[in-house]
């Protein structure tokens, strides 16, 4: 699919630039992971609190691989049963990952979302990786729509892109921790996970 002003979209993450955007749980903002002053713009915007780590998501979960150390075959499992959808999977990052993504953790949460906009989105931007968080300020629901997105992140947001129909369940991400053979819910979501 293609969407509108897609070289725009490019050269506002280029230049250090935050945008809005659609994804299938709640509507996500977002920046290139190598950009540590809109990682920084990301957090000033939200007012969010500077240990609560950012997550890395993409179209395809071999563009997030770099990001992270050799996935243990649970993750793998989880990601083929579940992904693309809605469970963030956090595992030990790489040294690729920048502390100032994880809030200087040892571990990374990484999710490909199912919805064709964000796709897109992650096609055409350089790396095809967003360091990316909810489009709301800090303690305040998720943005549920495109007007709700817009309401949070007009004037704040460098972009809030169009869903182009592709909307949102509305429900968030599970968040699933994978350390060896132990698993660990930290955020019960959409997906309720199961193993067999």
């Amino acid at each position: 699919m293609q969407i509108r002003n897609e070289k725009k979209i490019v050269n506002v993450l280029e230049n250090g630039g935050v945008i809005a955007y659609v994804t299938d749980t709640v509507w996500g903002l977002g920046c290139l992971p190598y950009n540590e002053q809109a990682v920084k713009k990301i957090y000033e915007i939200k007012k969010r609190e500077a240990q609560k780590p950012l997550i890395l998501m993409s179209n395809e979960v071999y563009n997030l691989l770099d990001y992270v150390e050799p996935l243990p075959k649970i993750a793998c499992m989880l990601i083929k049963k579940y992904q693309p959808g809605a469970l963030t999977l956090v595992v030990k990052k790489s040294k690729n990952t920048p502390d100032y993504i994880t809030s200087n953790m040892d571990t990374v949460g990484i999710r490909v979302p199912d919805n064709e906009v964000f796709k897109r989105i992650c096609e055409i931007v350089p790396g095809h990786v967003l360091a990316t968080t909810s489009a709301n300020l800090s303690h305040q629901p998720s943005a549920k729509s495109y007007e709700q997105a817009y309401e949070n992140m007009n004037g704040l947001a460098d972009m809030v892109i169009e869903d182009y129909g592709f909307k949102c369940k509305g429900l968030e991400s599970t968040v699933c921790g994978v350390f060896g053979n132990d698993l660990k819910i930290f955020r019960q979501g959409e997906i309720n996970i199961s193993l067999d």
